[in-house]
């Protein structure tokens, strides 16, 4: 990495490569401490034994796969990298994408984890090395590349849901569509859940709004005081629905609720859910 001509820093795609290496292997062994710790907490004031016991065994597989350097899931996911350009950025020795995918391709290598991409949704031939990967690049200012990399299982992926709500729906609307969407999925993506809200923006962007919330830390609100209540709320409602860890009760269905807002048309109210495992994995770094 180097300082260009005209104040462009160059910054290598064998860096980039480097980099999402590591966090793939990163993300996959360890959780972000606040997840962890919410983990560990719950698991002391779970009310319901059985439930409990469940929490108990989640906070014992973190410590085997940190003792064990192995992943802690045996679903290693599918990648999504959201890439920090600084406008004053120039990519050298190949290109951004190029450099993200054998980023990927590396990590999951060196990593032994599972490959799990198919390259034809209807072929299901798998690519063998967990790529393509995902990548959501926003320029932004500045010269740094933040990349924070995703990795994220399918039964948590398969229980996130997108809805047109009308705008008279309202804030009630958009909690019951959250409450339905989590409490009606039950089990499936493995609760405890962190659970992603995006509300806003259109069709396509919405659900990337709520996905990219799940890289907050799960003890930081949403600096809006509206949307910190409703995450509060909502959280509130979806524990209270007895779910519970693994699905099988308890008062520990959901470990946060983070809820990104955008703006909208005014004949929309976007809206989106994004389920994640109490496996929720993110690893992050800047170049």
């Amino acid at each position: 990495m180097s300082a260009g001509a005209g104040g462009v820093r160059e910054v290598d795609a064998a860096a980039i490569t480097d980099a999402v290496a590591r966090l793939c292997v990163e993300a996959n062994l360890r959780l972000p401490c606040g997840v962890e710790r919410a983990i560990r907490d719950a698991a002391a004031s779970e009310p319901w034994p059985a439930a409990r016991a469940t929490l108990e065994d989640l906070a014992r597989n973190l410590d085997v796969a940190a003792e064990e350097q192995v992943a802690i899931c045996q679903d290693t996911g599918i990648v999504t990298v959201f890439v920090e350009l600084g406008q004053d950025v120039h990519v050298v020795g190949g290109g951004l994408d190029e450099a993200v995918q054998e980023g990927v391709r590396r990590g999951y290598e060196r990593g032994y984890l599972r490959k799990s991409v198919v390259s034809d949704p209807l072929r299901r031939v798998n690519t063998g090395d967990n790529t393509p990967a995902t990548v959501v690049v926003d320029v932004v200012p500045g010269d740094r590349v933040e990349l924070h990399v995703a990795p994220k299982g399918a039964g948590s992926e398969n229980m996130c849901r997108v809805a047109m709500l009308k705008p008279a729906d309202g804030v009630e609307g958009v909690r019951s569509f959250v409450l339905d969407a989590v409490v009606g999925a039950g089990g499936r993506p493995c609760p405890p859940t962190v659970v992603g809200v995006g509300v806003g923006g259109t069709f396509d962007s919405v659900a990337r709004l709520a996905k990219r919330a799940l890289l907050r830390p799960i003890d930081e609100p949403n600096p809006d005081p509206l949307y910190a209540g409703l995450e509060r709320e909502l959280l509130e409602a979806i524990n209270a629905s007895g779910v519970g860890p693994g699905g099988l009760g308890g008062a520990t269905t959901a470990l946060a609720v983070l809820v990104n807002a955008a703006p909208t048309h005014i004949a929309m109210l976007p809206v989106a859910v994004c389920i994640s495992c109490h496996v929720t994995r993110h690893a992050s770094e800047v170049l």
